[in-house]
């Protein structure tokens, strides 16, 4: 969660499509998910503040959750305390571990930012939080193309046309 319209958003969203008859009145629990370098709505949600103080000195490698102050704060708390969901911070090379994993292990290019909202999957998986019987849905809305220095990988030149150009990629997807 950066600036936090996205989970206000989709909060608002439930109720929309349950007033046009499309949902019942279940809500999915929502979660907050920030870079533990700029967390002001994870410390307002675990001290039960009203509204997120501003984050000094934010730093973190994923642009997207460099918000240290969110103009929706109090709208973003309501969403986690009425769904209740939860809110929780992680750490940049965890983040950016994770968006190298998905990569390997998916296919998919991934922000830092989607890096961060699968760690937190994982973590919350492995405390219980979330039980094997549910379903997560991960907004995941950043590539990975936004930030290449924060990527490992080399990618092979292809040339147009080329026979080997199979083989190229073949040892590409082999190294890790």
């Amino acid at each position: 969660t950066g600036g936090g319209t996205g989970i206000v958003g989709m909060w608002k969203a439930f109720d929309e499509l349950e007033a046009l008859g499309l949902i019942g009145p279940e809500r999915p629990r929502m979660v907050v998910v920030q870079s533990a370098g700029c967390a002001p709505i994870v410390r307002a949600y675990a001290a039960g503040e009203r509204h997120a103080a501003l984050w000094a000195n934010a730093t973190t490698v994923a642009p997207g959750l460099r918000v240290p102050v969110a103009i929706g704060d109090y709208l973003i708390l309501d969403t986690l305390r009425a769904s209740e969901g939860t809110a929780l911070a992680i750490e940049d090379a965890e983040l950016v571990g994770e968006s190298h994993q998905i990569a390997r292990s998916d296919g998919l290019f991934v922000s830092p930012e989607a890096g961060a909202a699968l760690a937190a999957v994982r973590r919350l998986r492995d405390s219980g939080w979330i039980h094997d019987t549910e379903r997560v849905v991960v907004f995941a809305t950043g590539s990975g193309l936004l930030h290449p220095d924060l990527t490992e990988c080399q990618f092979p030149i292809l040339q147009p046309g080329a026979a080997e150009n199979a083989d190229v990629v073949a040892r590409a997807l082999a190294r890790d």
